[in-house]
This record gives structure tokens, sequence and C-alpha cells, in this order.
């Protein structure tokens, strides 16, 4: 059985059903009540579910549980991107707004789903979605950058720490994954802007000159579950059509 956060929508939407596809048991939670009505199939519950709540976590591990039993896979997806905004001008209820979703409710997922994962007959899986901007951040999102950088450091010290117990933790790096809540209208003419280029550059502004969808990170997120990565783990890739500053 795996669980999706962020599921309603982007990423973790597709990676709700690429895992379907691929024969799990899938709980999807959100904040947005969409993520209950997402698939009318025995294999899926959604519940709705604010991952910086931790009774909330509990709450939702325990429905699960007698709904499917243990814990097999984590999807770490939930995340929000605030407005674009120079470190001079940035509030710091906005940074520990960025913080709570990206960072602290993270540490509150893992930390509720290591017993189970633990148990699991085929050993633990995570796989936590980063950011192109760990390696390379870019100029008006320093709390994103700043708590996706400490999310990967995160993911590093469990990879560490979970191997004695079977748990593999990996993480995926994308980059500019448009079809997502993250990305508004006006996140994208700013960013755009920023760079001094149009929307339609931006969109393919990599080394492939291809645009990545919910869809490419999605499938590797589930493969990353497989038997094709079951002696991987600390893993950290890119799904970014390449970039320079990275490369």
């Amino acid at each position: 059985m795996a669980w999706v956060t962020g599921a309603a929508s982007g990423i973790g939407k597709a990676a709700v059903a690429a895992l379907l596809a691929r024969g799990a048991a899938v709980v999807g939670l959100d904040r947005n009540a969409a993520v209950t009505g997402l698939h009318d199939r025995s294999d899926y519950l959604g519940l709705q579910c604010d991952v910086t709540d931790e009774a909330a976590i509990r709450a939702a591990l325990e429905h699960s549980a007698h709904a499917f039993g243990g814990l097999d896979m984590l999807i770490l997806n939930a995340g929000i991107f605030a407005a674009t905004r120079s470190i001079a001008e940035l509030p710091a209820d906005e940074w520990r707004r960025v913080m709570s979703v990206n960072l602290d409710a993270n540490l509150l997922l893992m930390r509720g789903c290591h017993p189970y994962l633990k148990r699991a007959p085929r050993g633990g899986r995570v796989v936590v979605i980063g950011s192109k901007n760990v390696p390379a951040p870019g100029p008006g999102a320093a709390a994103y950058s700043a708590s996706k950088a400490a999310l990967n450091q995160l993911a590093r010290v469990a990879a560490l720490e979970w191997g004695a117990d079977g748990i593999r933790v990996n993480t995926l790096h994308p980059n500019q994954v448009f079809d997502t809540a993250i990305w508004t209208e006006e996140v994208l003419a700013e960013r755009a802007r920023r760079y001094g280029m149009t929307v339609e550059q931006y969109r393919k502004n990599n080394v492939l000159g291809t645009e990545v969808t919910s869809h490419d990170v999605a499938e590797l997120a589930a493969e990353m579950c497989g038997p094709l990565f079951a002696k991987t783990t600390g893993a950290q890739l890119p799904v970014d059509g390449g970039n320079e500053r990275v490369i």
C-alpha cells in the first residue's frame, strides 16, 4: 500500500494513477476535498488531511491501516511555492508557512510512517519530491529553495538511519513542472520575467528544450518504488530536461 501527499492535483495526482496502474493500493492525502473523489475503485482511498497537523496524520494512518493494512510506500509530494520576493522583502510569517508545509510536515509524516514502513514485507520505500532549487536556487525564491534544501538533507539522513530497517529513501528533483498547483499564471509570468524570457521560452528552458510534466515525474517516482531500484537508497535524480547550472 502506498501513501501519496498532495494527491489532489499535479504530481501527486499523477503519482496515484501511476501506482494504481502498477497494482498498488493507494491512499491519497490532500487539504483539498477533491482528493476523496479522485478514483471510484476499491484499491483507492482519498483522505482530506492537513499534513502540518500531527493529529490528522495519526488519524489518517489509523484509517488507512483499517482499510488496507500496512504501509509499504510513501511519496512525499505536498508543497507550496510562495509569491516571488527578495530576501529583503520576505515576511517572517511567509517564511514560517513555507517551512511548515515543505519541511516540518514531511518530518511529521516520516516519523509517523516509520513504524509501518519498517514492517513492509519487501522493505519500505520513500520517494521525496524535491526541486532543482536544491542544487541551483533562483532569485526571489528564498523560502522555497531553503525549505527544499533542508528537506533534501532530511531525506539523506533518513536514508542513513533507515537502511538498517530495510527502508530506502530516494529523492527526485523536478524543475518547471507547470501542470501543478504551484505554478499559477502569475507565478509563471513573474519567474519568466526574472530570467528575461517569454513564458514559452521559460517553459522549455533546459538542455533538451522539452517541457517536463507531472506524468514524467510521477512515473519515475512510482518506478523508484519498484524492483529496478531495490538496491538504491540516498539517490538524488534530476527530472528537469537538463539544467546547465546543475550539470
